[in-house]
């Protein structure tokens, strides 16, 4: 499925279950893509908990390039799409997330979007071996909205504070792209998955 958005066209991979609860938009890290297996791994666990899974190939990436650009018209797109998803699918509680980059978008437009929740893999928290530039702020975007995070032990990026959160896994001596924990990360996200997609119940 493809979207024409400001910023270009997407290309969005679905799934779906038969009776759905809830609508997840999850999308990649910077110069990654969506089969990423920590992607996969809240897929599984988002269509078992009854989701569709729309996985968001961004207009930057869909061209061929490695670098998002502009934030705010990143962000712009990525609201775009929201509304077209959520066009098709009306009335669905609204879950975002991504990894690195894609968490970092999934933070920032979480209000607009109307997002009951949020989930960020590899959240960066500061570039590599600046801890002093801090996306803090970033992660905290969301305000009332809960925000799930999930990160490796030994991530150069950083960890966020649980404090800041509604939920942190860390996993031990895994680095920004996770190489084992995929059942970890599945099992983390799926009481959320059963909690946004019942909280009017």
């Amino acid at each position: 499925m493809r979207i024409e958005t400001s910023a270009g066209q997407a290309e969005i991979e679905l799934d779906e279950p038969d009776v759905p609860a809830f609508l997840l938009l999850l999308t990649h890290g910077a110069g990654g893509g969506v089969d990423a297996k920590d992607i996969l791994a809240v897929r599984d666990s988002a269509l078992e908990a009854g989701g569709v899974v729309a996985r968001v190939v961004q207009p930057y990436r869909a061209a061929g390039r490695r670098a998002p650009g502009n934030a705010d018209k990143q962000d712009e797109a990525w609201l775009e799409l929201v509304a077209a998803l959520r066009a098709r699918y009306p009335g669905l509680p609204l879950v975002q997330g991504g990894r690195s980059n894609g968490a970092r978008v999934a933070c920032r437009t979480a209000v607009a979007a109307g997002a009951r929740g949020v989930i960020a893999l590899s959240f960066p928290l500061h570039p590599p071996g600046k801890p002093e530039k801090s996306r803090r702020d970033e992660l905290l975007a969301p305000g009332e909205i809960e925000v799930v995070v999930v990160n490796g032990g030994s991530d150069p990026f950083g960890i966020p504070e649980p404090a800041d959160v509604a939920d942190l896994v860390v996993i031990p001596k895994q680095p920004h792209s996770f190489r084992t924990g995929f059942d970890t990360i599945a099992a983390a996200v799926t009481p959320w998955f059963a909690r946004w997609a019942h909280l009017d119940d």
